[in-house]
């Protein structure tokens, strides 16, 4: 019992902590010269149409469970959304950038977010909608998961 309590007082705390330090990088910045994030960013881009995801950081939590964090900027041309899915093993957090993004986590209700919103996701929730909300303008914001590495990373509905 103790283990396990200490195991979720780890993994709030690490939540916590890497939102918090998220957000005060988004909001302050780095100097260029000195980012880690934008050094790891370049080495691992990924795209598809409309979408464009750089992870920005990934490390393993050996010590909660064998948690994997990871951190991902999306990009979304406007219009650009994807499938109804589900991520069977992750907590998913998300904070928004720039632009309106719109997301409808199960059977609640239809929202639509902007610059400085978040969002959360429980693990295997049905992510019905996930989309720009713009017809002109691209979206961006900043995925953050926790996920269980023996379970698969997303499954489309």
């Amino acid at each position: 019992m103790k283990k396990t309590v200490a195991s979720h007082l780890a993994f709030g705390c690490t939540t916590a902590l890497l939102a918090s330090w998220v957000t005060y990088v988004t909001l302050i910045g780095w100097p260029d010269a000195m980012s880690p994030l934008k050094a790891h960013a370049q080495a691992q881009p990924s795209a598809s149409m409309g979408l464009r995801q750089i992870e920005l950081f990934k490390t393993t939590m050996t010590d909660v469970m064998g948690r994997v964090v990871t951190i991902r900027q999306t990009e979304r041309e406007p219009g650009n959304g994807s499938a109804p899915h589900r991520h069977p093993g992750s907590h998913t957090f998300g904070y928004i950038l720039e632009g309106a993004y719109e997301l409808r986590i199960d059977e609640g209700p239809l929202r639509k977010l902007g610059p400085g919103e978040t969002f959360y996701e429980p693990p295997g929730s049905l992510h019905a909608v996930s989309r720009n909300a713009s017809p002109t303008q691209p979206v961006k914001y900043l995925v953050i998961q926790v996920s269980d590495p023996t379970k698969p990373q997303t499954v489309p509905e």
